[in-house]
């Protein structure tokens, strides 16, 4: 095979990929979607613009294991505590009971054992790739049926392993006893502990080496070659190489370089992934699609259902509202790009054959490109739920109070704030831990959904002081602003937004104000800088007043804000500071004179404040004593360098020059 063919195929797909993610962009599809797209329009069956798919198959066996491999580094002990029980409890029910289910359903239209536990194992895994980006776009990464969501999901992603180890034995033809099963998985397991081992103990020293050469490049050679090494090692072993490329992002995921790591490999993981998508579309073959409809669209309807039935009562048994409930279920209902791996490995062991082989593939891709449709179709079952439910608490709350929707943070520094001010308060909050917490120290918390108007009576919202709404989901925090203003509509309401597109937004709902995060860091970080340039006190606020009063349209500008008068007259201008002496900075000399302040930094001392007296326009041979405060004047740089040089009784301090 010559490279010519190779390079080919290679630019129609990407090209055709280009094409097919423009529009998919334009009907806001993820690129996941785009990239099934393409292979199903440009392989074999489709357009034919690919006639050998082994040319792309390489690409696509790089492919899984980059996914692997990235998914591995995303495995650190510390993603894994913080997800704990959702990770434990949820995955594994979510997946034992679906492989259940899905089995006995395969069992009863005459399928074998180890066929039925196989198509079981198919169907229990979901789409990481598609989910986590449809919530990273739609930045409900921190709302709660987003973090059950990638709890489970992990648990899937780290379960892919032993199920690859246990496929093989299932197709053994009838060598699948308990004895090869647990010598296979043992094997398995005496892999990952000494790679756990070399990762402990080798991984990190060997990356620091590297790191401290100082050639960037060596880290991303390093982590390549691991991924690479460890998916051919594990190949040589009789494993499958995703578990080798999953093993060598463990083993980097809790070293100092992850996030490196990551961000470096992060395109060319992009890359070879796409390809990956690419050729799964490539396999779903148009005449099968077309000669067989009605099982493929069954087949998919039934499993998305059959998940989804089975999602509710394990989010429930988690302890979240119905609400949650329905959004991990939608977003979880669909088959994932983990089964393909376990689909093509059932095939090459026999326990699918070509036939079923093809309509369980169309199935999986039909399923993943239902799913940003079912995604966006949470938002409009919450408002629905929030209109049709009854209240869930009877409890009287007093007038006067305010209301905190969501018990982050932010709200816990405001709850804690208010409470020092006696000022009555209530929160509410859907995350159970966050609840469960706020109660055992004793806050006036409610687990409920605050974009439901019952919830918001229960908490006095007619008849609060304020509302104060700092919920992470956007879509969740406009509709609890809505619902609130329609409940009260002279109350206060305050509202965050996580960033500056979200303003309008909050604002057309009915918040009085919005407080953006960009716009808090920013004024925060200007107001530091200015206190450093020694900016009076009074300019500092005025500014950060215009800030805020500007703020929707300095956030919609790319344009630099222009500074007010005050600051410009500020900055042109000398300014004043006061310095505390301690008895460290007298070493120099005990008098003005014998401290040369002027003469060194270009600053003078104007005044001397000494306990309750004030000593204007001191002398050259006023004696300095502990405790007295010097009032400096000069101009920005020059105050600077005297406050160093006292500090520091820098002998070397030169006058700096002004303007």
């Amino acid at each position: 095979m010559t490279f010519v063919p190779v390079l080919q195929e290679l630019v129609v797909l990407l090209g055709a990929a280009v094409v097919v993610i423009v529009l998919s962009r334009k009907v806001r599809l993820p690129p996941v979607v785009g990239f099934l797209a393409t292979g199903m329009a440009v392989g074999p069956s489709g357009l034919g613009w690919i006639d050998h798919s082994q040319h792309i198959e390489a690409f696509a066996e790089i492919g899984i294991v980059l996914l692997l491999f990235g998914i591995g580094l995303e495995v650190s002990t510390p993603r894994l505590r913080k997800l704990g029980r959702l990770l434990v409890v949820g995955g594994s029910l979510q997946v034992a009971l679906t492989v259940a289910v899905v089995a006995l359903v395969a069992w009863a239209f005459d399928a074998g054992p180890a066929a039925a536990l196989f198509y079981g194992f198919v169907a229990a895994l979901s789409s990481t790739a598609i989910v986590l980006k449809r919530y990273v776009e739609r930045r409900e990464l921190d709302a709660p049926h987003a973090r059950v969501a990638t709890g489970i999901l992990l648990f899937q992603d780290l379960l892919i392993v032993p199920l690859l180890l246990i496929v093989p034995v299932l197709g053994g033809a009838g060598e699948a006893s308990a004895l090869v099963l647990a010598l296979r998985l043992g094997g398995g397991m005496l892999v990952v502990a000494l790679a756990f081992v070399v990762g402990r103990f080798v991984v990190p020293a060997g990356l620091q080496v590297l790191a401290e050469t100082g050639v960037r490049e060596l880290l991303l050679l390093a982590a390549l070659s691991a991924c690479f090494g460890g998916a051919l090692l594990t190949e040589r072993l009789g494993f499958s190489m995703a578990l080798g490329a999953f093993l060598a992002g463990v083993l980097i995921a809790d070293s100092q370089f992850q996030h490196h790591v990551l961000a470096e490999t992060g395109p060319l993981r992009d890359v070879f992934n796409s390809l990956f998508f690419v050729s799964v579309g490539m396999l779903v073959h148009w005449e099968v699609v077309l000669e067989h409809p009605g099982p493929i669209v069954g087949l998919s309807v039934g499993v998305m259902a059959l998940k989804a039935a089975i999602l509710v009562p394990v989010v429930a048994v988690l302890g979240f509202p119905t609400v949650t409930r329905l959004g991990v279920a939608l977003a979880l209902a669909q088959i994932g790009e983990l089964s393909f791996l376990l689909a093509h490995a059932g095939h090459r062991y026999g326990l699918v054959d070509d036939a079923r082989y093809e309509l369980v593939v169309a199935s999986i891709v039909l399923t993943m490109l239902l799913t940003p449709a079912l995604i966006a179709l949470h938002p409009w079952l919450a408002a629905r739920l929030a209109r049709s439910r009854a209240a869930g608490s009877e409890e009287v709350v007093p007038a006067d109070t305010i209301l905190i929707a969501g018990f982050g943070f932010v709200g816990r520094q405001l709850a804690r704030v208010l409470a020092s001010a006696r000022a009555g308060y209530r929160i509410v909050d859907l995350d159970p831990r966050r609840v469960r917490e706020a109660r055992a120290s004793g806050e006036p918390v409610i687990f409920g959904d605050a974009t439901r108007p019952d919830i918001q009576r229960d908490c006095g919202v007619p008849t609060a002081r304020a509302c104060v709404f700092l919920l992470s989901d956007p879509q969740a925090q406009q509709q609890a602003v809505r619902v609130a203003r329609a409940l009260a509509p002279s109350v206060p309401i305050l509202a965050r937004a996580g960033r500056r597109d979200e303003i309008a937004a909050l604002l057309a709902a009915g918040a009085d104000q919005v407080v953006v995060d960009e716009l808090e860091a920013a004024v925060e970080t200007v107001t530091a800088m200015l206190h450093r340039l020694h900016v009076p006190g009074n300019v500092i606020r005025a500014e950060g007043r215009l800030l805020r009063a500007d703020s929707y349209e300095l956030l919609r500008s790319t344009r630099p804000a222009p500074l007010s008068d005050l600051m410009v007259r500020a900055l042109a201008q000398s300014c004043t500071e006061t310095f505390l002496l301690g008895a460290e900075h007298l070493r120099r000399g005990r008098s003005l004179g014998e401290l040369e302040l002027r003469t060194r930094t270009g600053a003078t001392v104007i005044a001397v404040v000494r306990g309750e007296r004030s000593l204007p326009n001191p002398g050259a041979g006023l004696q300095l004593e502990e405790g007295d405060v010097l009032v400096l004047l000069g101009g920005h740089a020059a105050i600077e360098a005297a406050s160093r040089y006292l500090e520091a009784g820098a002998e070397d301090a030169e006058r700096p020059t002004e303007g």
